[in-house]
């Protein structure tokens, strides 16, 4: 008997599929660029001149966003006079979906037309050398959360079975954050992203191992996005607002309500900055 036939959900070709024909009984937009906005990052959506919001709900293939500081909607329209689609919200591995759930919207963003993902998050700080509140260009990433959206049967006619993801950031779209950063007088880390499952934050000695690999932040979404990105033949770059220092000899760990903070007190430096990417990638 085909697999097909007895799997609970029907077949990823068909479920793009469906989501784009609901995407495009609202909008005919055909985006360039996409999107993710991570923690206390959404509110760059609203400075899109929409010509749809779509919340998930109404999308095939898409859970509801339950994390904090995600609105769950799918923004189309033009930003710093580029057509994007955004997700305003993200979901995440730990809400219960699985990781080919999570990563889904970069599927239907790019079956849309979407070429290049920005991605970005709110993430704990590794690095004692750096503070709460700065920017990082992200520069690889390391997947412990045990996870890979990839698994399962692999469509050729979305990307190989077996993607290499050795730069998995493009490495001209590094070079124009540098230099659009420096333009803008942003300062800009760079640095190793290193992804968990969560919900629970890291424990001291894992915060210790994982610094001892050389990761630089800690967080529990991305990689997922960027793997399937990848799959799809899309260009990617990743950005991090560094919410809070996740340092294991500390004597104090932010909680959600810190690290919304400090995300909302980025924000204005990380929507310029993505703003003056978005004008030139």
């Amino acid at each position: 008997m085909d697999a097909r036939t007895t799997s609970p959900y029907p077949p990823l070709r068909e479920t793009v599929r469906a989501a784009v024909a609901a995407v495009r009984e609202q909008s005919g937009l055909k985006p360039e660029l996409a999107l993710v906005l991570g923690s206390g990052l959404g509110p760059l959506a609203d400075e899109i001149d929409a010509d749809a919001t779509l919340p998930y709900s109404e999308l095939p293939g898409f859970a509801p966003s339950t994390a904090p500081g995600h609105a769950g909607r799918l923004v189309l329209g033009t930003l710093a006079g580029r057509r994007v689609v955004a997700m305003q919200g993200r979901l995440h591995f730990y809400e219960g979906v699985t990781a080919g759930q999570a990563a889904f919207p970069v599927r239907l963003m790019h079956a849309l037309g979407a070429q290049t993902l920005i991605v970005s998050n709110a993430c704990g700080g590794l690095n004692p050398n750096w503070r709460a509140g700065e920017l990082m260009l992200q520069l690889d990433f390391i997947n412990f959360t045990f996870a890979n959206p990839l698994l399962g049967p692999n469509d050729e006619t979305r990307g190989p079975r077996f993607p290499v993801t050795f730069d998995a950031y493009d490495p001209a779209y590094l070079e124009l954050a540098r230099r659009v950063a420096r333009a803008e007088d942003i300062g800009l880390r760079e640095g190793v992203y290193l992804a968990v499952s969560g919900p629970s934050y890291a424990t001291r000695a894992e915060l210790r191992m994982f610094r001892a690999w050389g990761a630089d932040t800690i967080g529990m979404s991305t990689v997922h996005e960027v793997l399937v990105a990848r799959h799809e033949g899309m260009r990617v770059l990743g950005l991090s607002v560094v919410t809070d220092m996740a340092l294991p000899d500390g004597s104090h760990h932010a909680d959600e309500a810190e690290v919304l903070s400090t995300a909302a007190e980025s924000g204005p430096t990380f929507r310029r900055l993505v703003k003056a990417l978005v004008a030139q990638l």
